[in-house]
């Protein structure tokens, strides 16, 4: 039995307001940042800084030269006010952050890079957004949100923690709107970052049931959760085989997401996530090394489940059904074995040679059943699936396989928008044939090209219906603290998401 245990209290993200107001006369704040773009042959300051210079009587331009500041993205030079400024007694710092070319990807890199040099802070003001706020305003503070992540379990409180609040100055009412989308798309990512970071001590199938429960409370959204019991009444044998050795029983998590004014002719998405909640690769053990983040192989349950609690923010139009089978791979005595078969919901049979390559097997019977009764008009699956996908792709981007080339499109397109950037596999059906097995309807893992081969053994249980995988294995967890990534679990995937359903027809094109 697992000990009784709870996570401790997490920090949480800065909270965010807009004002017209410049930084120089906002009161209570103790950081200034401002933005320091790249020029040809010098670097500029952008709004704000004449009247911040003025205030504290200081050649800010004569600063950044000093400390030879190129305006390069993320760099980050200090100007300390020990004694406070006239009318602001609580100011501290200025911070002058490069912002590059200010395109997207800089301000998200510029939000980041302020997040964690205003650590431990109360309250900052800044410009930033302000360069360019149509383009900047979401990308900053989904940056300075996961600039500012982190998560501890320890005895005493965090050594540091996030600033309080962000004030993103110069800007209008008009911008509010576009604040409460970042702050949504920002907040799903760190979401799925802290449950992909709860050990596995903790995190059983039935303990992620019980988040997404609570998830859907405050969020309005339908829920239902499936035990160990009505799994195998209804015959999803992939899921009940993967956990049939752990102590803690498999489930399947539902979470529902209406519209409003939705009705019969509303299209609906359904999305699919990966939730092992710890992967020791069954009889097939994984090496030490391999083993150490296999508390995360529920990366993309963590996605999907955080995806459906943001969809209102977003304005979703489309119906969307949220499905995580959970289960954790475990050693035991009652272990599925390299040799046996299993039969998934709908019938298909797979001869399991690898009890690691487990993540194919949940889906498929998650997959089958949502093409059969929920009849979706598009099918995503995501998954930390493929130490392939790594191999090939490295840290820095996602794999992507679909069966049609509109959603693929658009899947990339918003990967880009986002910073969660994709590149696209072939469904190569040269390798179709290495799926045979001689006792079953497939072999789970007969070798070859390793992303590919298991993308065409879920496309079996996707049928008809334009279908997506994202196979998230290679930037599941980041190596290093890196702009808006942190080392650790990434949440790759759930802005991608968003931008998608949060669109004005996500599946226009699509299946025609």
């Amino acid at each position: 039995m697992r000990a009784t245990t709870s996570l401790p209290p997490q920090v949480s993200p800065p909270e965010f307001a807009v004002t017209a107001t410049r930084p120089h006369a906002l009161r209570g704040v103790d950081v200034i940042a401002l933005p320091v773009l790249a020029g040809d042959d010098a670097v500029m300051l952008g709004p704000g800084s004449a009247e911040v210079g003025e205030l504290l009587g200081i050649d800010l331009l004569a600063v950044l030269d000093a400390e030879h500041a190129t305006g390069k993205t993320g760099e980050v030079t200090t100007l300390p006010v020990p004694l406070g400024a006239p009318d602001n007694a609580e100011l501290r710092q200025v911070l002058m952050v490069g912002l590059g070319a200010a395109g997207a990807d800089d301000f998200r890199r510029a939000g980041a890079a302020l997040a964690r040099a205003a650590f431990d802070r109360s309250a900052v003001a800044t410009t930033i957004p302000a360069v360019e706020p149509a383009l900047g305003l979401e990308q900053f503070v989904v940056g300075a949100t996961l600039g500012s992540f982190a998560f501890a379990w320890r005895k005493d409180r965090p050594e540091h923690v996030p600033v309080a609040r962000i004030v993103l100055a110069g800007l209008s009412d008009e911008d509010r709107p576009a604040l409460e989308r970042a702050v949504a798309m920002g907040g799903a990512s760190w979401r799925a970052r802290t449950l992909a970071s709860v050990p596995s001590n903790l995190k059983s199938p039935a303990w992620l049931a019980d988040q997404a429960v609570g998830l859907a409370r405050e969020a309005g959204l339908g829920v239902e959760v499936w035990d160990e019991q009505r799994l195998a009444d209804v015959g999803f044998g992939g899921v009940l085989g993967v956990g049939q050795a752990s102590a803690t029983p498999p489930r399947l998590i539902r979470l529902d997401y209406t519209p409003a004014g939705a009705g019969h002719r509303t299209p609906t998405v359904v999305l699919v996530g990966k939730g092992i909640t710890f992967d020791t690769g069954g009889l097939t053990l994984k090496p030490h090394e391999a083993l150490v983040n296999m508390k995360r192989d529920m990366t993309g349950g963590a996605v999907v489940m955080s995806v459906l609690a943001a969809l209102s923010a977003v304005d979703c139009p489309v119906k969307v059904v949220g499905l995580i089978p959970a289960a954790e791979n475990a050693l035991g005595g009652n272990a599925l074995r390299p040799g046996d078969v299993i039969t998934h919901y709908g019938g298909r049979t797979t001869e399991v040679t690898n009890t690691d390559a487990e993540g194919r097997l949940v889906l498929a019977d998650a997959m089958a059943w949502a093409v059969e009764q929920l009849k979706p008009d598009v099918l995503v699956d995501v998954a930390t699936l493929t130490g392939a996908m790594k191999v090939a792709l490295g840290q820095q981007v996602g794999g992507v396989f679909a069966t049609d080339d509109v959603l693929a499109a658009v899947l990339l397109e918003s990967g880009r928008r986002e910073g969660e950037p994709l590149w696209r596999f072939p469904l190569a059906s040269a390798y179709e044939e290495k799926l045979r097995s001689k006792v079953a309807d497939a072999d789970n893992a007969p070798g070859g090209p390793g992303a590919i081969i298991a993308a065409l053994f879920l496309q079996h249980f996707a049928g008809d219906v334009p279908w997506a995988h994202l196979d998230i294995a290679s930037v599941g967890d980041a190596p290093d603290d890196s702009f808006e990534y942190s080392k650790g679990p990434t949440g790759f995937g759930a802005r991608l998401l968003l931008d998608w359903l949060g669109s004005a027809d996500p599946l226009a094109g699509i299946g025609s």
